[in-house]
């Protein structure tokens, strides 16, 4: 655009300040009108986002409640310092244990006979030490790099071979200390030593440091502490453990021994904590209640309203929340507890907000905890004792299924036909590695000496109990023995992923059937229908896919026990957490109401902003047209000056003539 400082020196009145005047006016009512629509477009967008965040809060807490060990909760106490106790109330029951704790886990722990004259320059002898502790063997290589005592101890540290090494100054001289890392029996330390000397029992060179429990009293190193294993009473029955930490004893406790003693454990139900949960629930719905009262509010008096009153998102979220909420939940019609009202939670009508009698619902949860469970979480209900409710999926409806077993699902097993006869001699040194469900491999050793076969069984379901291997791995191997079915090892999974092999072996006879490597027999997974649809099977669980499908789809059981056949129904029940927690992400997913009306109002900014662009387009052509019609103006002025001040020049010019004429 040209330049207009010029305008105005025709006239005097046609100048720039004029233009941007007109200019300001002519802006100002639509620039206005477009600040007020993108002013209200933004706060509605504010507050759907405060809408939408009061929503998401809501849907942890009713999540939560929405797994079937959110209604358990379980506490334990016990009467002694002797014995801690933790508790997993998803598996836990109340009971009553007395506790007798009689010997504490402890680590064995080794030292020199003789001192040593210095740490870094005395000769303790070269060759090899065989460190054998648990199932793990470790060679450690002593040369002229490392022939000292402070060597000695690095490279057994640097071994990783479950023992710590240390020197110790005792005032007469140094001695070699060493301790298991981990407590029990099972991993006392076993050592050997092949000295350069030739000679392996002696008391010179690498021979001092060789300790097993076959040797003389006076050779090899001595023991300072023994290993211990950790054993306790508990109603009587004796529990022996390698660590003061003992799990798989009782159903969810978990015991934690720190003093010999008797104490009486405690489990009881927590409601209180159940209640709390519960709590959690209707405060952050009292919280989203007030978020949209604060939102929507309307006040009778003057008649002014907040920024969403009226709005049709908002009564549909309450509408949704308020079915969900106060609906009996089919399947329970007919129950002790069949909605929230009947646990305590009713609806303040004047406010919209819950109220929550705590005491109520703790009595009802003592009273009917199944049918508290099924209030809030998903539940399935067999007809036949051994059918057991899984999981439910995305897809499936509340109703009634019939189950129907086409193939039971069977354990992995492995089997070698001894009888009672036969004579199993067991050597020094003996090695046994089970490899379990194609994953774990546990490696045992039993004492040396001859067995029966029922002695074996017992002595080989002891070790195997005992590995530290299966036992991180949570898998378990039972063994069993009967002179028609011979000796058994059977995986504790089920399914086509359950086996049990023997990869190798060492240092074991027998008179009758030897064992031998061997790869034992799979299990096989469960297979039927359910609803009438084929079944997938994993175990022993019987499941249909999210996909498969009709109103089952996505359900899955456990079929425990039993024969092939019809096996009865099972009832799914959704409960309010579930249905409610389905509510909450269908409006807060894409094609929710709160996105749609978001992306609503982010396209009406989209349109504001054209319009602003429109509006500098028409203005910036308003304010040109303005110039060159005032230019043309201006110019038309200052030749009418231009000729003014000519005419009146001639005329003064005239005027002395016209004087001299009269």
């Amino acid at each position: 655009m040209a330049s207009i400082s010029s305008l105005g020196i025709g006239s005097g009145v046609l100048n720039s300040d004029l233009v941007e005047q007109l200019v300001a006016a002519e802006r100002e009512p639509t620039e206005q009108r477009l600040n007020q629509k993108t002013e209200r477009t933004e706060a509605l967008i504010s507050a759907y986002g405060t809408l939408r965040s009061a929503v998401t809060e809501l849907r942890l807490p009713m999540r939560q409640l929405g797994s079937a060990d959110a209604m358990k909760s379980f506490s334990a106490t016990s009467s002694g310092g002797n014995v801690d106790v933790s508790v997993d109330s998803s598996v836990a029951n109340r009971g009553s244990y007395s506790v007798n704790v009689t010997s504490l886990a402890q680590s064995q722990a080794l030292a020199t006979r003789a001192s040593f004259a210095d740490r870094d320059s005395t000769s303790v002898g070269q060759g090899t030490l065989t460190l054998s502790v648990g199932d793990k063997v470790t060679n450690i290589e002593i040369d002229g790099s490392n022939d000292t005592l402070q060597g000695l101890a690095n490279a057994i540290n640097d071994a990783d071979a479950g023992v710590s090494a240390g020197v110790i100054d005792t005032g007469d001289g140094y001695q070699l200390v060493l301790s298991a890392e981990e407590t029990g029996t099972a991993n006392a330390v076993s050592i050997s030593a092949a000295d350069s000397d030739g000679n392996n029992t002696d008391a010179a060179g690498l021979s001092r440091f060789a300790f097993n429990d076959s040797m003389d009293a006076d050779s090899g190193l001595r023991e300072t502490i023994a290993a211990k294993d950790a054993v306790m009473e508990i109603n009587g029955v004796a529990v022996t453990r390698s660590t003061n930490t003992i799990e798989n004893v009782v159903d969810g406790l978990t015991f934690n021994l720190t003093a010999e003693g008797q104490s009486t454990v405690k489990v009881e139900q927590d409601t209180a904590a159940v209640a709390e949960r519960v709590q959690a629930f209707v405060d952050k719905f009292n919280a989203l209640q007030s978020t949209i009262s604060e939102l929507s509010s309307f006040n009778s008096e003057t008649g002014q309203g907040s920024i969403l009153t009226g709005d049709s998102t908002v009564r549909n979220i309450q509408n949704q929340l308020k079915r969900v909420l106060t609906d009996v939940i089919p399947g329970l019609e007919d129950a002790n507890v069949r909605s929230l009202a009947d646990v305590g939670i009713t609806t303040d009508f004047r406010t919209g907000q819950l109220q929550f009698d705590s005491q109520k619902f703790q009595a009802e949860l003592l009273e009917n905890p199944d049918d508290v469970t099924a209030l809030f979480a998903e539940q399935g209900r067999a007809s036949d004792s051994q059918v057991e409710f899984v999981r439910s999926g995305s897809n499936t409806r509340p109703g009634d299924y019939d189950i129907a077993i086409s193939q039971m699902a069977t354990r992995g097993s492995l089997n070698y036909g001894m009888a009672n006869g036969d004579t199993i001699t067991v050597a020094d040194g003996n090695s046994l590695t089970f490899r379990v469900d194609g994953e774990t491999n546990a490696t045992i050793s039993l004492e040396a000496k001859d067995y029966t076969p029922d002695e074996l069984a017992a002595a080989l379901q002891t070790a195997l109990s005992d590995n530290d291997a299966l036992r991180s791995a949570g898998r378990s191997v039972q063994v069993d023995f009967d002179d028609a079915g011979g000796l058994t090892f059977n995986s504790s999974r089920f399914g086509s992923e359950s086996n049990v092999s023997l990869s190798s072996l060492s240092g074991i006879t027998s008179t009758g059937t030897n064992l031998s490597t061997a790869t034992g027999s799979a299990g096989e997974d469960v297979q039927g229908t359910i609803n009438g649809q084929t079944a997938k099977g994993d175990g022993q669980v019987l499941f249909l896919s999210n996909s498969a499908g009709g109103d089952a789809a996505g359900l899955q059981v456990r079929i425990t026990g039993g024969t092939t056949g019809d096996r009865g129904s099972i009832s799914f029940i959704e409960g309010v957490s579930e249905k409610a927690v389905d509510t909450i992400t269908s409006m807060l997913s894409e094609t929710g109401g709160l996105s749609s009306r978001t992306e609503s109002l982010n396209r009406d900014l989209e349109r504001i902003q054209e319009d602003r662009v429109d509006l500098d387009r028409r203005i910036q052509s308003y304010q040109e047209r303005l110039v060159s019609q005032f230019s043309a103006a201006d110019s038309l002025i200052a030749q009418l000056n231009n000729t003014r001040d000519y005419v009146s020049q001639q005329l003064a010019a005239l005027a002395p003539q016209n004087n001299r004429d009269n």
